[in-house]
């Protein structure tokens, strides 16, 4: 798949403002500080779409992009941030929950995780959640680049051995890195796949 439009559409707190489900849409989320914005950036080859921070916590809305007016690109706030107030933290996992299961045209939610840690426990109860409630997903393991091919080969395993304690079997998931591009063209070969799936 080639992308050659990428643009900003609107931010929202709740997903029944979200755009017209008429598109098929894939959303992006993960503990924050994982590089989502920046893996974003490197989907559509466009610096500057997802606001890139060092901050945490950047991101408190579910943000919606149109991609070559066929597609919707959703980037949504980071969980396990700790430096919010719980009433925060409550408020967004709430709007993160909502959208994730009711909006309708959600084809697929790609659940992004840092591949330099072993399984960590948030990252863990977020994907049984969504095993739970039949939300289907993959994993995105991101910053590949920082590791070796056999630390990295060994924490997939890691979370592949961590899975399949209650899983039936490993999730479909990509190893990523904004840095060389790596895992990019997989993942658009996915959505291109899912794309022609979809139904309005």
């Amino acid at each position: 798949m080639k992308i050659t439009e990428a643009i900003f559409l609107q931010s929202n707190t709740e997903y029944e403002k979200c755009p017209k489900p008429d598109k098929p849409e894939y959303a992006f989320i993960g503990r924050s500080n994982v590089g989502k914005s920046s893996l974003i950036n490197t989907i559509v080859q466009k610096k500057g779409l997802a606001k890139t921070s060092q901050t945490p916590g950047k991101t408190q809305l579910i943000n919606h992009f149109l991609i070559d007016q066929k597609w919707y690109l959703v980037d949504l706030p980071g969980y396990g941030y700790a430096k919010i107030s719980k009433t925060e933290r409550e408020k967004f996992e709430s709007m993160i929950h909502d959208y994730l299961s009711n909006r309708e045209n959600l084809l697929y939610t790609f659940v992004l995780v840092d591949i330099r840690h072993e399984p960590q426990k948030i990252d863990m109860e977020f994907i049984n959640r969504l095993g739970e409630e039949g939300i289907p997903f993959c994993l995105v393991f991101t910053k590949a680049d920082k590791l070796s091919k056999t630390a990295a080969d060994r924490n997939v395993a890691l979370y592949q051995e961590k899975l399949l304690e209650t899983w039936e079997e490993m999730p479909q998931f990509f190893v990523s890195s904004s840095v060389n591009g790596s895992g990019r063209e997989d993942i658009l070969h996915t959505i291109s796949d899912l794309n022609q799936e979809f139904k309005a």
